[in-house]
């Protein structure tokens, strides 16, 4: 190789990839439909490879352009990395940090606590991801995670805050329609609100509470702020935090002594302690989230 691309080649071949075409490449990124074609024929001049096969319908990647997204999208989260990096050493309490979280916690329980950070420092531009699936910090997908497990890796900062217990919850206008089941037999003529596909931590509960095997359930989903609005429409009973369902009047433990804890941990890069934008973010976090598990 001659001369080693440049990153935006790789950025129009990520969103040739994503787009199925030059033209939606082109409005993704600004940029117009022969520059896009460029930038491809320039890449797999470089590398050596096709990357697409032309047709009159289109684009379609080769092999090798399957083969190689994983790496052009692990130099692309990089390449955001460093700019928000960047960003958090312009000014003391200034600069963008990428944070993601659960479902519940992203949607239900960190709003209040960004908001008193924007407040204290409305420098700071905070990037929210939401999902279930743990972001690899190692890969700088994001730069501060919140975790209910304990991290492993040895790179990274973690400070625990707590314990955060989920137990079965329902609607009051549920409970008035349906009556309260005070044993697992009377839960069974019950609708119940539960998962659809099983993961290890579920798999976890089920080896506690065989009971909840999920052909039992009368509404499956595996997003857990869809079981939570299913559970405030009345539509069953269904897993809920505590802490959640004490700040409204109208949701009621049922079967106390189904309960199980989530260790919640805050969680960033050790290369990251000395960016004052991330250390910020990072105690606000940690502060927030431990007044909410000391509640829950």
């Amino acid at each position: 190789m001659a001369t080693e691309p440049g990153w935006d080649l790789y950025r129009s071949f990520l969103a040739v990839l994503r787009e199925g075409s030059l033209s939606g490449a082109a409005r993704a990124l600004a940029l117009t439909q022969p520059t896009i074609g460029r930038h491809v024929e320039a890449l797999e001049q470089a590398l050596g490879l096709p990357l697409f096969t032309r047709s009159g319908q289109g684009l379609a990647p080769t092999e090798a352009a399957h083969g190689l997204r994983p790496h052009a999208e692990a130099l692309e989260a990089a390449a955001a990395a460093l700019l928000r990096a960047a960003s958090g050493w312009k000014e003391e309490a200034a600069g963008t940090v990428r944070l993601t979280a659960s479902e519940v916690i992203g949607a239900e329980v960190l709003p209040p606590i960004l908001a008193r950070l924007h407040e204290e420092h409305p420098g700071l531009t905070l990037e929210l991801v939401l999902s279930n699936q743990a972001a690899d910090l190692l890969r700088r997908d994001a730069d501060i995670a919140i975790r209910m497990l304990r991290p492993a890796q040895a790179a990274l900062v973690a400070r625990r805050v707590g314990t955060i217990e989920i137990g079965l919850h329902a609607h009051a206008d549920y409970l008035r329609r349906h009556g309260t089941p005070q044993d697992w037999a009377a839960l069974g003529r019950h609708r119940v609100i539960g998962f659809d596909r099983a993961s290890p931590f579920i798999r976890g509960v089920l080896a506690r509470f065989p009971q909840l095997r999920p052909e039992r359930f009368a509404l499956r989903t595996d997003s857990d702020l869809a079981q939570l609005a299913a559970i405030r429409a009345g539509c069953g009973i269904g897993f809920c935090q505590a802490g959640l369902a004490r700040r409204d009047p109208a949701l009621f433990r049922v079967l106390p002594a189904v309960s199980f804890v989530l260790e919640t941990w805050v969680v960033m890069h050790e290369d990251l302690r000395a960016s004052p934008a991330c250390r910020l973010a990072f105690d606000a976090l940690a502060a927030g989230l431990a007044e909410y598990a000391a509640d829950a």
